[in-house]
């Protein structure tokens, strides 16, 4: 198997990355025009990729000042636990950083706590959610 290799802001379809969205978080491929919403919204994101293949993604949103959201973690299942997610995350957060974030902010479901906080240095905080849908 060819050596995974971790790119900034580098082109992806968005065939693939639905693909791998999908695998990730369990729905059907939708067709999402992932290409058009991270160059809309984004500071950047991370792309993990093996012999070509996008393996491994995550999105840093911001407002366009201090404060960047990370989104969409994802790797694909024949690679997790091999410390790849934690990679991209860590990409993320230097690239955050050098861009002048502050703060980078992220949820996730309970089971993810140990990978954010103890794997990736993220802290908990009191924060607020209005359900919309």
């Amino acid at each position: 198997m060819a050596e995974p290799t971790l790119e900034w802001r580098s082109a992806f379809g968005n065939d693939e990355l639905n693909a791998l969205h999908a695998e990730c978080f369990g729905h059907p491929v939708l067709d999402d025009d992932w290409w058009g919403q991270v160059n809309r919204h984004s500071l950047g994101w991370a792309s993990l990729r093996v012999a070509g293949r996008l393996a491994g993604f995550v999105n840093v949103a911001w407002d366009g000042g201090v404060h960047a959201f990370l989104l969409d973690t994802a790797v694909t299942a024949s690679l997790r636990r091999q410390g790849h997610a934690t990679r991209l995350v860590e990409e993320a957060v230097r690239q955050a950083r050098a861009a002048g974030c502050e703060w980078l902010h992220v949820d996730f479901d309970p089971r993810l706590r140990g990978f954010y906080f103890d794997a990736c240095g993220f802290q908990p905080t009191e924060a607020g959610l209005v359900r919309l849908r």
